[in-house]
Parts: structure tokens; sequence; C-alpha cells
């Protein structure tokens, strides 16, 4: 990999699996095996990965391991195929079970959840805070109200269908499974 700064997102941890459909557990063995990481995560601070250094890392990565089929058996390679035929068979069967869905419709539905619980504390919260606290000087008083104002909200939320299945459909162009994509 170059060392020029690659153009991309500077994504976190959890985005950064999601969008290369792996796991966690895989992304931490990345990095130990060398994947770069912009910011390493700690106390209080999220990791930082930059996603098109990520992905040439592991175009670099599978290049280097396609190079050592080279020198491995037949036993060692036939091994190698069918874990691959597994894993894919396994990810069909998660597919046609709807276990799993495409990234780009569990991003969506977050962001339409996660739009419908900020415009609810918006919405809801302030005017009814507000009429409540009219007047009141006890710091104390004051964090017990917007705390239960916040709970009441959430608890709304939470009894709320924030995702409707049509909110999750995903354009014939943006499927990657379909025939013209």
């Amino acid at each position: 990999m170059s060392d020029k700064h690659a153009k991309g997102q500077i994504l976190n941890r959890t985005k950064m699996a999601d969008s290369l459909g792996i796991s966690m557990p895989t992304l931490d063995e990345w990095v130990r095996r060398g994947c770069p990481v912009v910011t390493r995560g700690g106390r209080g601070r999220s990791w930082q990965f930059n996603s098109a250094a990520v992905r040439s890392w592991r175009d670099d990565d599978i290049r280097a391991s396609m190079q050592d089929t080279r020198h491995a058996t037949n036993d060692e390679l036939r091994r190698r195929k069918l874990q691959a035929e597994t894993e894919q068979a396994e990810l069909d069967v998660a597919r046609a079970k709807e276990l799993v869905v495409p990234v780009e419709q569990f991003e969506r539905a977050l962001d339409k959840a996660f739009g419908e619980v900020r415009a609810g504390l918006r919405n809801v919260l302030p005017g009814r805070a507000a009429r409540r606290l009219v007047g009141e000087t006890d710091e104390t008083q004051m964090k017990a109200v917007l705390l239960e104002e916040i709970d009441q909200a959430l608890e709304a939320l939470a009894d709320a269908d924030l995702i409707h299945e049509a909110d999750l459909d995903i354009d014939e162009g943006d499927d990657p499974d379909s025939e013209d994509g």
C-alpha cells in the first residue's frame, strides 16, 4: 500500500466492519496483522479507520494470500475451497431465512429510527419541560424534571413503530443482488 493519503471516509470500528461486511473480531484480527488505523480506540476514544486505506490494505492482503496458494498442497487448496463454499452456503441460507439484510437496508433503518428519536426528543421535550421549569430555581429539581421528561419521551418512542417495512425497501438500482447490478 502506498504512503499517500488515501481518500476515503473516516469510520469508527463498527461502521468500518459493517462497510466491509465483516465481524468486529475479524477487523480486530486484521488490525493485529497490520491493517491501518487512523486512531486506536481506548478510554473515551473511538477507533478511527480510513475506509480507502483499509480497503487498499485488504486488497494487498488478498494478493499476498493468493501468492501463498502456489506453495499450498492440494489438500490445503481443497480445504480452503470447501471452507469458502461452506461460508457462501451459510450466508445464502441466512439470507433465505431473512436473518441478514444488506448493509444499505440496515443503515436506512438506523437512520430512520434515530431520526424519529431525535425528532421525538426535540419536539416534545423542550415544550413540556419549559412549562414545568418556569420559576424553578433549585438545580436538583430542574435535573429531576428534565430526566423525568426525557424518560417519558423515550418510553413513548419505545412504544412507537419507528420503522415501517416500506422504509426499508431498497430501490432496484440499489440492490446488490439484483439481476442488473
